[in-house]
Parts: structure tokens; C-alpha cells; sequence
């Protein structure tokens, strides 16, 4: 290289720092020690790799730099062994590669044997559920998510010559009793439901992972204390495996009977699938209320203690002697009580007669609203509102002397406008105001509603108050002053002031004959002619001017 030829100038030299061909040297070997160390074994001082341990009960002769693989991919490899503290297992340290990652928390770790030609172990990992967290690098896998091949020694060991002749004599039992005798046929024609067998299976194996994490370790777990239970009373279970025997042997006894059960079971299955699947699905609703009556089951306990007075009270209470005189209480009231029943209930029909009447026809009628065109400022409200205004005008009217008074009066106005009308009896009538009418609303009716008191109010229609208006009635205006009707010789104005003053004495008389203690008629209550021929049956007669008079026959009563 040129840098080792090259010479120094004047005035360079050792002494001023400057680079030598020794230097050069030594510098150039290391920068070839290095690249060729790192081309061969890959090696990174920078590269931190993430570290896995997992804790196995044994490690099966593995070994450092043993492949770590994932899927049968090699993603890392075996960097240590170190037995546990109290030699029950072994702690494996491994590197992972990036490929590798991530390993979530539920990872499950094996050690398998290699092919022939490879030898040795290496380590399987199922890297976990993507829902499960990452472990961070240098976590430890505990010993329950580890697992170890079973060796060839263990299996051997296994083997004693208890254990030896019990294989063999199941494997006796098994080609001789089962396969050979018509087992084998029985097992190939097994065959044709068996996809049907596997998917049930699988459906089935899926339903005891649980509908929420951590389900089937419950169920493990709750087993787990079980056959803790089972192994700390060996007595327990050696009774029950001799029970077992004796009842498997039993049905050996009854081989025949058993066969012609199989066919009946079959049919059983097939109507019970259907019992199942509706089963399952009222589980729900069966869980629901399984929690709802959870706390009334607990409460029930204590509620049962408090209750046990009363029926040691009531259990007294219905001894003989007890239910004696109880029936002869009860005979004389029984017997009321059952009138009473019969008679409640025309008093109930009633009710809900009523109550129909309200809730159909009068509640509809009084929340509907009520036009008025008439007065639109009034126009468009209920009669619940506008009802009660009434009765405040007619506590008014009633109020002669106090306000506790039963009677009411009416203010009869007067003006010089005389009103003529018919009545429902056709008699012609009047009334006085101070000015003349506008309009009527409602107009009057030809005819009176039919009174129907046979039709339930239920089924009536709810009363309609949009009623239509009329022009006014005829109206008279009298221009000169004084008298109760216009001096005009109108022959109608005549015949009702003729009319008006008939009932004025018959009012007279009436009002002197009842303060008297008399007997007597009332004019207003009644038709004309009815009045006449009423006064006539106790002895009076009414001529035109309305005054009464003793008739001859009757001169001696008056």
C-alpha cells in the first residue's frame, strides 16, 4: 500500500503524531478481525434481542442453542438452562427473533423431540390469543401453560408387571369381546353418523370453553378440588370405583336387554334433540329469573324461622275443638253473606254502567271543546272549565239574605221590547228587553228529543253543544211609554194581556189557599185545561178572568 511507502517530510517525525506503518497496520488487522467476526456469526453489540423464560417441570436433556420454533418456523434459540431452587424443574432462557413477536400472556410452551436425523428437543411455542396482552422482554412462562414430552423411561417405568398385565388383558378384551365380536362391524357402521357425531362434538367442545374468559378454568379448578376431595379419602373412592365395576358388570349380565335398549335410546335421542334445543333456549330466561329470585331464596331461610309461630298458631286454630265453634260463628253469617253477594251485584252492574257512561260519553263530552261564534273570546273551551263558571253566577242569584240560603231568584228585566214565543205546550208566551234580540243559538227544534231511558248511556252518542243558530224571534217595540204591553190594537198583543192577567189571579189564589192550609192547584205547573178540571174535582170553578169561585154542588165545603 502506498501509506507504507510513503516517506516523511522534513521536519515530521515520531515525535509530532503522526500516523506510522506500524500503526496503519494493527489498525487495518482489527478492521479485518471485525468485519470477518461479524460476517460469520452475525453479531450485534447494539441489538438488544428479547429474552422468553418458561419454567418446566423437566427439561427433557435440552440444550443450549436447542431452535425455538413457532409453527415449525425457527424464531430463536435456547440461551440457558438453569434448575429451580428445589430441583422440581428447570428454568429455559430463550432469544427470540422479530419474527417471532409478539407472545402474549396466554402463550403455551412444549418441548418436543426432533426428527431422527436432527436429534435432541427443541422448543414449541404457540404464541397466544391476540386479545391476551404482549409479554415484555425477560417475562417468565409459568409451569401451568408448559408442557414435556413423555419418554420412553416414564412409559417403561409405567409399565410394571401389574400394569403390563392389565394392558394386556384389555387388549385381550378388546380384539377378542369388542372387535371380534361383531364389534368391529358395529364401529364401521358407526362411521356413517360420525359427521354428524364430530360436529355435535365439536358444538359441544366449543360450549365448555363458557361464554366469558376464564369459564373453563372455573370448571378445572372446581374439578381440581374435587379429585383433591376424592385422593384425601382413598377408602371413598376404591368404593366407588367397586361400585362402578358392579354396575358395568351388571350390564355385561344383561347384554341382551341392553341391546334391545340401544334402538329405544336412538329414539329417545331423536325426540329429546328437539326437548334440548328448546331447553336451551328458555336457559335465558331461566337464568333470569334464576337471578332475580336469588335474593327472596336467601331472605327465605329467615322468612321461614319468622313464619313458624304462625303456623304453630294457626295448626291450634284448626284443631277440632277450635273448628267447632268457628262453624258455629260462622253458620248465621254465611248465609248473609252470600245475600249480600247476590244483592252486590246489580250494584256492580250499575257501577260499571256508570263508569262506562263516564269514561265513553260524559269524560269525551266535557274535555271536548265548544265553539262559539258568537263570542269568540269564549269560543274553543271545554264545559269542565266553562261549567263551573255557573255555578258562581247561581251562588250569586241565591243570595236573598246569606249565602246559605237553598232559594235563588231570577232579575226579570223589563225594557220596551216585547219578545213573543210559544212554549213546549204551544201556549203563547212574552218576556220584556231592553233592547231586541240579535240571533238565537240553538235555534229551537221543531219537536222535543225523544226521551229514550231504555238505551244504555254507553252506547249514546256523547252530547254535540256546536249548535246551529237562527235569527231572533219576533219582537215588538213599543214607543209609547207606561202599561206592560204597547197599547196597539193588535189583536194578539190583547189576547195576551187578557191572558197574562188570568194567571195573575189564579197565581193569587193559589198563594192565598196554601198559606191558608187550603187545598189548591198551581197554575204554572200544569196545562190550562188541567188546571180547570183538577180545581173542579175539589169543588172550584176558573172562569175567563182567572178568579175561582165555589161550585153550587161543593157550596157547602168551601
Amino acid at each position: 500500500m502506498a501509506i507504507f511507502n510513503r516517506k516523511p517530510k522534513k521536519g515530521q517525525g515520531r515525535g509530532n503524531g503522526g500516523m506510522t506503518p506500524a500503526k496503519a497496520g494493527v489498525i487495518a488487522i482489527i478492521v479485518i478481525a471485525l468485519a470477518t467476526f461479524w460476517g460469520f456469526t452475525r453479531f450485534n453489540p447494539f441489538k438488544s434481542p428479547y429474552e422468553l423464560k418458561a419454567t418446566f417441570h423437566t427439561a427433557n436433556n435440552i440444550q443450549p442453542k436447542s431452535p425455538v420454533r413457532i409453527a415449525g418456523v425457527n424464531v430463536g434459540v435456547v440461551k440457558e438452562v438453569e434448575p429451580l431452587s428445589d430441583g422440581k424443574g428447570a428454568t429455559v432462557t430463550m432469544e427470540i427473533e422479530d419474527k417471532g413477536l409478539p407472545i402474549h400472556k396466554d402463550a403455551q410452551l412444549k418441548i418436543r423431540p426432533r426428527i431422527f436425523l436432527e436429534g435432541n428437543f427443541f422448543v414449541d411455542i404457540q404464541p397466544g390469543s391476540p386479545a391476551q396482552p404482549n409479554l415484555k422482554t425477560g417475562a417468565t412462562v409459568p409451569v401451568q401453560q408448559t408442557s414435556t414430552p413423555v419418554q420412553l423411561g416414564d412409559v417403561l417405568t409405567a409399565l410394571q408387571s401389574d400394569t403390563r398385565q392389565d394392558l394386556k388383558n384389555l387388549i385381550f378384551e378388546y380384539s377378542t369381546k369388542a372387535l371380534g365380536n361383531g364389534g368391529a362391524e358395529a364401529y364401521n357402521k358407526s362411521l356413517d353418523s360420525a359427521p354428524e357425531a364430530f360436529r355435535s362434538g365439536a358444538i359441544a367442545n366449543e360450549a365448555t370453553l363458557g361464554e366469558r374468559p376464564h369459564d373453563l378454568s372455573y370448571v378445572l379448578r372446581g374439578q381440581q378440588r374435587l379429585f383433591s376431595e376424592l385422593n384425601s379419602n382413598p377408602a371413598v373412592l376404591k368404593d366407588l370405583v367397586t361400585q362402578l365395576n358392579v354396575t358395568f358388570a351388571a350390564f355385561a349380565r344383561q347384554d341382551s336387554a341392553l341391546r334391545a335398549t340401544i334402538p329405544a335410546l336412538r329414539d329417545v335421542l331423536t325426540v329429546g334433540r328437539p326437548a334440548l334445543v328448546s331447553l336451551d333456549s328458555a336457559l335465558p330466561s331461566l337464568r333470569g329469573f334464576a337471578r332475580d329470585a336469588l335474593p327472596g331464596t336467601i331472605s327465605s331461610g329467615p322468612t321461614i324461622d319468622a313464619s313458624l309461630p304462625f303456623v304453630h298458631q294457626a295448626r291450634l286454630l284448626v284443631r277440632p275443638q277450635e273448628l267447632r265453634g268457628l262453624v258455629a260463628d260462622l253458620r248465621p253469617t254465611i248465609p248473609a253473606l252470600a245475600r249480600l253477594n247476590r244483592s252486590t251485584i246489580p250494584f256492580l252492574n250499575e257501577g260499571r254502567a256508570l263508569s262506562a257512561c263516564q269514561n265513553n260519553v260524559l269524560l269525551p263530552f266535557a274535555t271536548d271543546p265548544i265553539p262559539d261564534p258568537d263570542f269568540p273570546n269564549n269560543s274553543g273551551q271545554p264545559f269542565y272549565k266553562q261549567g263551573p263558571r255557573g255555578f258562581v253566577g247561581l251562588a250569586g242569584e241565591s243570595r236573598i239574605v246569606d249565602a246559605d240560603t237553598p232559594m235563588f231568584h231570577a232579575q226579570i228585566n223589563a225594557g220596551t221590547n216585547t219578545i213573543a214565543n210559544f212554549n213546549d205546550r204551544g201556549e203563547s208566551v212574552f218576556a220584556q228587553a231592553a233592547a231586541p234580540p240579535e240571533g238565537v243559538r240553538p235555534i229551537r227544534p221543531n219537536k222535543r228529543p225523544v226521551f229514550r231511558p231504555n238505551i244504555p248511556c254507553e252506547t249514546q252518542e256523547k252530547p254535540d253543544l256546536n249548535a246551529p243558530g237562527g235569527g231572533p224571534d219576533r219582537t215588538i217595540t213599543n214607543n209609547v211609554p207606561g202599561g206592560l204591553l204597547p197599547p196597539l190594537p193588535i189583536p194578539f198583543n190583547q189576547k195576551i194581556a187578557a191572558r197574562g192577567k188570568a194567571q195573575m189571579n189564579e197565581l193569587v189564589y193559589y198563594l192565598k189557599a196554601k198559606a191558608a192550609g187550603r187545598p189548591a192547584v198551581d197554575p204554572l205547573a200544569t196545562t190550562h185545561n188541567n188546571y180547570v178540571l183538577q180545581m173542579k174535582k175539589l169543588g172550584l170553578g176558573v172562569d175567563k178572568l182567572g178568579k175561582v169561585t165555589a161550585l153550587p154542588s161543593k157550596a157547602g165545603n168551601k
